[in-house]
């Protein structure tokens, strides 16, 4: 049975005060998502184990997503955020760590006004800092912000970095150039990987097809390769556009041309490798 790992997931008790980025737009997500909210959806889509990824900017999100990760056996790691801009950033590292299920960190550098944010000597001397750690570093960024990620990943050969929702290329649009180019160029570091999530909200919420996302999976697979792509569903982000079984049916029709090895590992040994996962599912 192939091992199905949700890498990319998020929980919230929501208020708008917290959670300003979920505009009138997106109204069904302006309510609470817990832990029994996802496991149903996992069981019924075949998901043995998922990863947490923060949704705010706060140390005390981080901490709950590990008490939750404590908790509930089926979230595998945590993806958190901490101030990694902060002269204190080592030291608040050294105790985030010693919880077992934080297996990466990431920022939300596509809505910072600073484009090149990342570059940021403060921003780059935190990143730096995860060094030895075993953290892998996930990147939240459109599509324009490519280049000046190949250039963080330059200052940081030794750093494992996960490329969330494959940059949010423009579907909705049909665009392909220059995400497909800026996006190769970037798979040349070979210590990037790459998410196959959030892909349906980048497309017409109402009336996406499963081939208004077949070239964009097909761009990823031939620039990332079967071992260095991540499946994740970006729940319950995703719901704004697909249930979480719809999804997870789309991307295994998508991912149909691989060899079955090839499926096992983007749909599950690739985050369990990449985030060092323990007995996911257990």
């Amino acid at each position: 049975m192939t091992l199905c790992v949700d890498a990319h997931f998020h929980l919230w008790k929501y208020s708008a005060a917290e959670y300003g980025w979920i505009d009138d737009h997106m109204q069904t997500l302006q309510r609470d998502f817990l832990p029994a909210d996802l496991h149903e959806g996992m069981a019924r889509g075949g998901v043995r184990a998922a990863v947490a990824v923060q949704a705010r900017q706060t140390v005390e999100e981080t901490r709950s997503l590990l008490r939750l990760a404590v908790e509930h056996a089926f979230i595998a790691g945590v993806v958190g955020w901490a101030p990694m801009t902060d002269a204190d950033f080592p030291g608040l590292l050294e105790e985030l760590i010693l919880y077992p299920r934080l297996k990466g960190l990431r920022h939300v550098l596509q809505d910072e006004p600073d484009e090149a944010y990342m570059l940021r000597r403060d921003f780059q001397h935190g990143l730096a800092a995860l060094k030895g750690t075993g953290l892998v570093y996930d990147l939240l960024i459109s599509a324009h912000q490519l280049p000046l990620a190949a250039q963080l990943v330059d200052h940081h050969p030794s750093q494992v970095f996960v490329l969330d929702h494959a940059a949010k290329p423009k579907i909705r649009l049909g665009e392909i150039s220059p995400w497909r180019e800026q996006l190769r160029e970037l798979a040349r570091r070979p210590n990037v990987c790459c998410k196959l999530s959030g892909m349906v909200t980048e497309a017409d919420w109402q009336r996406w097809t499963v081939d208004d996302l077949r070239p964009y999976v097909e761009i990823a697979i031939d620039c990332f390769g079967p071992e260095r792509l991540i499946a994740g569903s970006d729940w319950p982000v995703c719901t704004l556009a697909s249930s979480y079984v719809q999804w997870w049916k789309t991307l295994c029709e998508l991912l149909a041309g691989l060899s079955l090895s090839e499926q096992e590992r983007v749909l599950g040994g690739n985050a369990v490798s990449v985030y060092h996962l323990e007995q996911p599912g257990a």
